[in-house]
């Protein structure tokens, strides 16, 4: 039920009987025409832009058109009052008995309440993650993976049918860099002293890695040249590091459907076969690309390659997919990568990427719409950066990791749930500070606390109710008598109620699961207002002692808002409390 939809429906009804009455001119082009909450909820409960964006094709003035739309919304047994104000905006107040029959639709539904179909059963592959398949995962990585997977959720709540996935970047030379540095932890574990040059990885997490290749092999690699243990170690040490980061992202909650191999597209045919498709569409062709803007490296010269036309689907410039020696750029696997997508039958895919690769925005798009003949959108999201602080200092990097702050340090210090919510209190696309003592705090100002213990204060309310003989079960709640429920706090927490699936549809077509965590946040305010009324208004208490048909009533609105937020969190992957500690 999206009681948003239902009145703009009504909205739309009206205008078509002010048609037939040829009060307004026929075949208008209605779908410009919003039902959405007033800025001001003093103005009303809903508000319609009709008269606004309907007065020039009508030849009309925006109050003329107002004025008669107002008295015709009128008739509406669920409109109490229809107003215009401003320049011919029309404030609705709707009938309490609208915002009962939202609850009785939560309690009814559950956590499906606000479910979507505007997905239609689209198949949408969301990729992120996708780091380096060298060490455990570092904050930065923690931030993409929170928000690709609370997008994957959103997206499945709204009806589309998503696959998750990872793609392992384990085809260029930072693989040999993680191969020479296991195996200088493998002659430490032979009892070597070891010394890391510049650019190989000193951290900690390799030691292990390094003892579990001397248990393989023994010292049959001890003082061997690289060619004897080089391919081999990069497979081992490649599939080491995947079982770490499959671990860490585990530890967050992130569970992928798929993982893809950059490697899989070498000596397979499949990079070639993704850039013959771009030729046969005559976008590729030999060429030499212009010097880069700007300051001029002193290594460049103009030398003629393999190009891919990108400049005809919307890039700045055209891109080189093969060097003048003859190897792939590291673009070309990464075209075969999508490619392959492409062909599985994706209807849209979706790239979450690291704030670092936002020149790579426009070319990747480039290539999907090339691929897919226009047919296939990708939609890239960046992440930005996040700042940790902790006693009110930058928080270090990690021993362990050598360089970073990993994924599993903030975890381990505030946990997954609390992670996932903070990583979500800001849009994707705007830095981030994560404080480590007020992501603990026990206060409104910290919004995970904050919804968490709304959600604990519910079930409490109904562990209290259940001691008292008071019967909660499913059951009774909906068949409560909701008439019971005519406050005007208790109506206000009914109304936020109702706003969730309208916000569920805001926040799939954006891509933006930030929305979620706000609505959650304003959605437990109401709550928290409504029970701190009750301690000087006893009426408004969940629990009425002796009148159990108004307790259930008044615990069914509670019940209801937990509901939401219990699939809110859902959507953002963490765990609702039922109890605060």
């Amino acid at each position: 039920m999206n009681l948003f939809t239902d009145i703009r429906a009504a909205v739309l009804d009206a205008l078509g009987a002010l048609e037939t009455a040829g009060t307004l001119p026929a075949d208008l082009d209605l779908s410009n025409v919003t039902v959405e909450p007033p800025r001001d909820p003093l103005h009303g409960d809903m508000a319609t832009n009709a008269a606004m964006v309907l007065a020039k094709p009508a030849g009309l003035k925006p109050r003329d058109i107002a004025d008669v739309l107002a008295t015709e919304l009128a008739r509406d047994a669920r409109i109490e009052s229809a107003e215009v104000a401003g320049p011919g905006f029309i404030n609705l107040r709707l009938a309490p008995d609208c915002w009962r029959g939202v609850l009785r639709a939560v309690l009814k539904t559950g956590d499906d309440f606000g479910r979507s179909v505007m997905g239609q059963g689209v198949r949408v592959n969301v990729e992120y993650v996708s780091a380096n398949p060298t060490g455990p995962l570092h904050v930065g990585h923690t931030r993409g993976a929170v928000f690709g997977d609370a997008l994957a959720s959103l997206l499945d709540f709204n009806g589309y049918e998503v696959t998750r996935e990872y793609y392992i970047n384990d085809g260029g030379g930072q693989v040999d860099t993680l191969a020479r540095s296991v195996y200088l932890r493998y002659l430490e574990a032979h009892g070597r002293a070891v010394d890391f040059p510049d650019g190989t990885y000193p951290g900690d997490y390799l030691i292990e890695t390094g003892e579990a290749l001397k248990a393989k092999v023994g010292d049959a690699w001890v003082d061997q040249p690289e060619e004897v243990w080089l391919t081999d170690l990069r497979s081992f040490a490649t599939d080491a590091m995947l079982e770490l980061i499959r671990a860490d992202l585990k530890s967050l909650g992130v569970e992928m459907d798929k993982f893809s191999s950059e490697k899989s597209f070498y000596g397979t045919g499949l990079i070639e076969k993704a850039i013959a498709s771009l030729d046969d569409k005559g976008l590729i062709y030999e060429g030499v690309l212009e010097p880069p803007k700007g300051k001029m490296p002193e290594d460049w010269e103009p030398r003629e390659q393999t190009l891919f036309r990108s400049t005809a689907h919307g890039d700045d410039v055209d891109r080189p997919v093969r060097k003048s020696d003859g190897a792939w750029t590291y673009f070309a696997p990464d075209i075969a990568y999508h490619y392959d997508k492409v062909t599985r039958g994706f209807d849209m895919l979706i790239d979450v990427f690291g704030a670092d690769h936002g020149g790579y925005v426009k070319r990747m798009k480039a290539a999907v719409s090339a691929l897919s003949d226009g047919k296939v959108p990708l939609d890239i999201k960046l992440t930005q950066l996040v700042k940790l602080y902790k006693n009110g200092e930058p928080f270090k990097m990690s021993k362990r990791a050598g360089t970073f702050v990993t994924l599993r340090d903030v975890v381990d210090l505030v946990g997954a749930d609390v992670t996932r919510f903070v990583m979500l209190t800001r849009k994707n696309d705007a830095p981030l500070d994560f404080d480590f003592d007020k992501v603990l705090e026990q206060s409104k100002d910290n919004p995970v606390f904050y919804v968490q213990y709304a959600h604990a204060r519910v079930r409490s309310v109904l562990r209290k109710a259940d001691a008292a003989g008071i019967d909660v079960s499913d059951a009774a709640l909906n068949g409560a008598d909701l008439d019971l429920i005519a406050h005007e706090a208790e109506l206000a927490l009914a109304r936020k109620i109702a706003e969730w699936p309208r916000l569920i549809e805001i926040a799939g077509r954006t891509g933006e699961p930030h929305r979620v965590a706000f609505y959650l946040y304003d959605l437990a305010s109401e709550l928290h207002a409504l029970w701190n009324r009750g301690h000087d208004v006893p009426e408004l208490r969940f629990i009425q002692e002796g009148d159990p048909d108004t307790s259930r009533a008044k615990i069914a609105l509670a019940k209801a808002a937990s509901v939401v937020i219990s699939a809110g969190l859902g959507i953002l992957g963490v765990t609702p409390a039922e109890e605060m500690r």
